[in-house]
């Protein structure tokens, strides 16, 4: 398995896996013994880089995270997120967000607990908290790492300006936003951000939450459970638009003797040696894939070509609902 380095230290495989499908977001929660066996397998294939958060079931993708990698603890890296409050009427809303110092701490005290290690290999601040001053949220993980409770700090959908702030309190060593061929706005601002400050990227929904691999189609038909069915980019006459892009990224995996999701893949890992895609699974075949777009190399020319091709597309449909929308980028 090829290695990759986020931040100033930390090495992970160059393709982690993304856990929260598995029980939460993408339709009701997976087998949990499958979902077991599926990140095992993943270890057994060389992956050391799993991600998982507190809100994703809520809870429980933590403790199923925490069960299955047990017996590997010291030789993977687990990230998880801190950032949001459970609703008082229900505990299975959680819309309001809480970076409070003092709730950052009791977050990283129970996610130790359900993910059974002595210290959380990554804390991403899971959506920047306007309440809370970013340099406050930074000097509380700070804290937490000088307790040896936290060996790294990270961010996810922060813009520029909040990155910068953040990394002058305490290094941050990822951040975890969405990019993919679906999804190119990190170029403007983001990724020099973090090339200058030496930060790693991990993209998630690599794959356009799917889109990405040609299995969705403009008939196809998500269940009330599954996010994709409240996103304006997934209504079905985006997706007639948005097959377009599917299609030209269908053409270069036809050439290149490799999958759609393959080709996704392969255009993140060849754009920076520091981005590090989690694309997330449930089924072997797919995690298989996937980790099969390491044997596909894309020269400058293929990339070039890429996104000459792409940039004539116009993809159509916010990428979230207007409240998730309004809690990135800040």
């Amino acid at each position: 398995m090829q290695k990759r380095k986020l931040g100033k230290n930390l090495e992970v495989s160059a393709i982690g896996l993304g856990c929260m499908g598995m029980s939460w977001s993408y339709g009701p929660p997976k087998d949990q013994q499958e979902m077991i066996a599926l990140i095992r397998a993943g270890v057994d294939r060389g992956v050391t880089f799993f991600d998982t958060a507190e809100v994703y079931g809520p809870l429980t993708n933590e403790e199923l995270v925490g069960e299955a990698l047990a017996p590997f603890r010291g030789k993977v890296v687990v990230a998880t997120k801190f950032g949001w409050e459970a609703s008082p009427d229900d505990g299975n809303r959680w819309t309001a967000l809480n970076s409070r110092p003092e709730h950052i701490k009791q977050v990283a005290e129970a996610s130790l607990r359900r993910l059974r290690v002595d210290a959380i290999d990554l804390f991403y601040q899971h959506r920047v908290d306007l309440n809370v001053p970013i340099e406050d949220v930074a000097g509380a993980v700070k804290d937490l790492i000088r307790e040896g409770k936290v060996k790294h700090f990270g961010l996810s959908e922060a813009g520029a300006q909040t990155i910068r702030r953040a990394h002058a309190v305490q290094p941050v060593t990822a951040l975890q936003s969405e990019y993919s061929l679906f999804w190119r706005q990190p170029e403007e601002t983001i990724l020099p951000t973090l090339e200058e400050l030496g930060i790693g990227f991990v993209p998630f929904s690599p794959l356009g939450k799917g889109f990405l691999t040609g299995k969705i189609t403009a008939e196809t038909k998500f269940d009330s459970t599954d996010f994709r069915s409240s996103i304006p980019r997934f209504k079905e006459e985006n997706r007639k638009v948005n097959q377009a892009l599917v299609d030209l990224v269908t053409a270069f995996a036809e050439k290149r003797k490799a999958t759609p999701a393959q080709i996704a893949l392969a255009w993140l890992l060849a754009k920076k040696p520091w981005i590090v895609p989690i694309p997330g699974t449930t089924k072997l075949s797919r995690l298989e894939e996937n980790l099969g777009a390491l044997n596909v190399e894309l020269s400058l020319e293929d990339l070039d070509a890429i996104e000459k091709a792409s940039s004539h597309i116009k993809v159509q449909g916010a990428r979230y609902p207007e409240f998730h929308e309004k809690l990135v980028g800040r």
